[in-house]
C-alpha cells in the first residue's frame, strides 16, 4: 500500500459509520498521517460492508491518489466520455466529464460490460458553490421503490445494442469484416454478441434490471437508464429484454426515488470518495464556474472483487489496464 515511499507504520484513522441522511463512511485522520497510512484491510472491510468510504482531512497530492487506487486496483480502464481533461493519462487519471449540467445518476461506465467494480474520485479544486457530487445506494433504492415498478423489473433484463466499425470487430473477432459465422461464433473472452441488423453490425450485451452487487446479496438498481433517458433523452437504450423501452412510468418513478435517497458531497480540496461501483450510483448537481471544480477520476477493478458471473472468462479488463476500441472519430 505504500508505493515507492519510506512511510510510517500503518494507523486507523477517526471513522464515522453511515447513518440517516449519510450513506458514506467518513474517515478523518487520527493525527498527521496520509491517506496511504491507512491499514488496507480496514480500509477493505468498510469497503465491502458499506461501498461508500468519504476520506477527508488527508493531504493528498495526485501521486497519492494514483497510489491509494494502484493499491486496490490491479487494472483500470479507460473511460472514453468526451470532455475528460488528462490528468495523468498514462495511469488512467482523468478529470471527470465537462460541461456544467446536472447529472442522473448513474454507475459509471454502465452503458458498458466492461462496468468497473470502483469508482475513485478525488478533489484537487474544490467548488465554492454547486457542482456536489450526489451519491445513491441501488440496494435502497430498490427496496424503496413502488412494489409494482419493483416486480416489474425483478426478473426482467436489459438489452444494450449499439453499433459497431472495422477497428471494434477487429479488436473482438480478429477481422474488420466477419463473416455470418464469424459473427455468431465470438471468442470466449469477447463480452458481445453480434448480429447484422438491415446490413449493419451491432454488438450486444445484457444484464438484469436489477443485479447483485459484488459484497451484498439484496438486489440493486444501478445500469445506464436514468442517465440515458433524462440526460440523453433516450428511451431506447437499454431496451428491455423483449425490445421494448422500459415504461416511461417505471422510469419516472425509479428517476423519483433516486432524487430523494440521493446525497450530495459538497467536496473540499483534499477529498477522496471510494465507491462501489456495482452498488452505489452517482450523479452531480449543476455547476457554476467549472474552471474552480477539479475532480479526478479513477476507475478500476479490485484485486479481492468477486466479478460478475456474467462477466466472460479472461476479460481483457481484469488482465491488463483496459483501452477499448475507440470510434474513428474519437477525439486525438
Amino acid at each position: 500500500m505504500r508505493g515507492d515511499r519510506s512511510l510510517s507504520p500503518a494507523v486507523m484513522p477517526k471513522v464515522q459509520l453511515p447513518q440517516p441522511g449519510r450513506p458514506y463512511v467518513l474517515v478523518e485522520p487520527a493525527d498527521e498521517h496520509g491517506l496511504l497510512d491507512i491499514e488496507p484491510d480496514a480500509i477493505i472491510a468498510l469497503y465491502k460492508a458499506y461501498g461508500a468510504l468519504l476520506f477527508r482531512g488527508f493531504a493528498m497530492e495526485v501521486s497519492d491518489f494514483r497510489r491509494f487506487a494502484r493499491a486496490f486496483c490491479p487494472t483500470s480502464v479507460l473511460n472514453e466520455s468526451p470532455g475528460r481533461r488528462p490528468i495523468e493519462p498514462e495511469h488512467n487519471i482523468h478529470t471527470v466529464d465537462g460541461g456544467m449540467g446536472a447529472f442522473n445518476l448513474h454507475p459509471e461506465l454502465s452503458r458498458e460490460p466492461w462496468k468497473p467494480d470502483v469508482a475513485f474520485f478525488g478533489c484537487i479544486s474544490a467548488p465554492a458553490r454547486g457542482g456536489a457530487t450526489t451519491i445513491c445506494d441501488g440496494v435502497e433504492l430498490v427496496q424503496q421503490l413502488p412494489e409494482p415498478v419493483r416486480q416489474g423489473l425483478a426478473h426482467r433484463r436489459l438489452l444494450y445494442i449499439k453499433p459497431t466499425w472495422p477497428s471494434l470487430l477487429e479488436y473482438w473477432l480478429g477481422t474488420p469484416d466477419p463473416t455470418d459465422a464469424q459473427l455468431a461464433s465470438p471468442p470466449s473472452w469477447c463480452p458481445y454478441f453480434f448480429r447484422r441488423i438491415d446490413g449493419e453490425v451491432v454488438r450486444i450485451f445484457t444484464r438484469p434490471a436489477l443485479h447483485k452487487p459484488m459484497f451484498i446479496d439484496a438486489p440493486a438498481f444501478g445500469n445506464f437508464l436514468l442517465f440515458a433517458r433524462f440526460n440523453n433523452g433516450r428511451s431506447d437504450h437499454p431496451v428491455l429484454d423483449d425490445g421494448r423501452p422500459v415504461p416511461e412510468q417505471w422510469l419516472q418513478a425509479i428517476k423519483a426515488t433516486g432524487d430523494r435517497l440521493a446525497t450530495p458531497i459538497r467536496w473540499r480540496n483534499g477529498d477522496v470518495l471510494m465507491l462501489d461501483n456495482t452498488r452505489f450510483m452517482h450523479g452531480r448537481s449543476p455547476i457554476f464556474d467549472a474552471s474552480e471544480r477539479i475532480i479526478a477520476t479513477f476507475f478500476g477493478y479490485l484485486g479481492f472483487a468477486k466479478p460478475d458471473p456474467e462477466e466472460p472468462a479472461g476479460a481483457p479488463w481484469r488482465r491488463s489496464d483496459f483501452q477499448p476500441p475507440l470510434p474513428p472519430d474519437f477525439p486525438g
